[in-house]
């Protein structure tokens, strides 16, 4: 967790849900499994974004940055008050819906908690917690270094992101300066604060990824896709390809 959102953490409470999401088809989410590519051992069926290191190539039929903006202009809040972007912010941002997705608007502190790595551990990040809310499929935590994924806000009075259709492993399309990038819903934050996404999705937009310094302040859209798993939750080709699906869906129905 980024040091800018650890200081109101302790008051608040850091929710923290161990274990992988339920089974899939449990409750009706939409998933997807992807196959890999064939005779490429580790690859996937979508190729990676020319210079963009962990990032996966947009096809052409993706829905684009501005289409998806233009879709989500206005809030119809469903949060019972605003969030704050960090500990010492005005709570300003409210957590919206459409058809199919919610939203909201932020900056995008770094998340490097989970596996240790080289570039995601205690030397690198004063904070680091060797532990994510969902864990991969071997039981072990999520690696914020290779994995694009987001941070929610824990259940609280302003909001419960489950009651919402948003759980771990749901997809999520993460919109900044013109790039869409899609990952899953990796962790759990404060209670009161939003705006927060791993290493991975934060280097695969082109965003400072370094858990001490980096980060952007303001200009970040999150869409969370309703009711949507990607099983393994680490499988990040997958949540590319069911991502860009329901993206085109969200745009078709808003």
């Amino acid at each position: 967790m980024h040091s800018r959102t650890l200081a109101l953490s302790a008051a608040l409470g850091v929710a923290v849900v161990p274990g992988a999401a339920p089974p899939a088809g449990a409750d009706g989410v939409q998933q997807v499994l992807v196959p890999r590519a064939h005779g490429v051992p580790g690859s996937y069926g979508v190729p990676r974004e020319h210079g963009v290191p962990g990032s996966y190539g947009v096809r052409g039929d993706a829905a684009g940055a501005a289409e998806l903006l233009d879709r989500v202009k206005e809030c119809a809040q469903i949060s019972r008050g605003a969030y704050r972007e960090d500990a010492n912010a005005p709570a300003d941002v409210p957590v919206c819906e459409k058809k199919g997705a919610v939203f909201w608007k932020a900056d995008m502190d770094i998340d490097c908690d989970g596996q240790r790595t080289e570039r995601c551990n205690a030397t690198t990040d004063p904070h680091f917690l060797p532990q994510t809310a969902y864990r991969q499929s071997d039981g072990r935590p999520l690696n914020a270094e290779k994995l694009p994924f987001v941070v929610v806000p824990g259940a609280g009075d302003l909001w419960k992101p489950s009651a919402s259709g948003v759980r771990g492993g749901g997809v999520v399309a993460v919109i900044h300066e013109g790039r869409v990038r899609y990952g899953v819903v990796g962790d759990t934050g404060p209670t009161r604060i939003i705006g927060e996404a791993s290493y991975a999705m934060a280097r695969s937009l082109g965003v400072d990824p370094d858990p001490r310094t980096g980060g952007v302040d303001s200009g970040v859209t999150y869409i969370l896709f309703k009711d949507s798993r990607v099983d393994p939750i680490e499988d990040h080709g997958a949540a590319v390809t069911l991502g860009e699906s329901l993206a085109r869906k969200f745009l078709a129905e808003n």
